[in-house]
C-alpha cells in the first residue's frame, strides 16, 4: 500500500431514469472515475434501491445506493466529486475517510 494514499468509503446515489445505461454500467463508469484520480478500488457493494427519507424530487422518490471502498491521494475525493458533478447518472456523492 502506498503511504501517500488514504482509505475512503464513498456512497453514490445513482439515477438511471430515462437512460439506456444499466446500474452496472453506471457503476463501471464511477469506478473509472475513481481510477482516473489515482484511486485503487478495494470493494464495491450495490446496496440496492432505497426510498429517500426526504423526497426533494417527486419524480425520484428513491434510487440505487452503491458503496465503493478505495484508497486515493488526499486530493482524490475532491477531484472525484468534481468529475462526477457533471455526470447526471450520479445523483449524490458522499465520501468519508475510514
Amino acid at each position: 500500500m502506498n503511504p501517500t494514499k488514504r482509505n475512503y468509503r464513498a456512497t453514490f446515489i445513482l439515477d438511471n431514469r430515462g437512460k439506456e445505461d444499466s446500474i452496472d454500467q453506471i457503476i463501471e463508469g464511477v469506478k473509472k472515475e475513481i481510477v482516473a484520480v489515482q484511486g485503487d478500488i478495494t470493494a464495491v457493494e450495490n446496496l440496492g434501491k432505497k426510498d429517500f427519507a426526504r423526497v426533494t424530487d417527486a419524480k425520484l422518490p428513491g434510487a440505487t445506493y452503491v458503496q465503493v471502498s478505495f484508497s486515493a491521494p488526499a486530493e482524490g475525493p475532491t477531484q472525484l466529486r468534481e468529475r462526477l458533478r457533471l455526470n447526471n447518472s450520479v445523483y449524490r456523492t458522499f465520501v468519508q475517510s475510514i
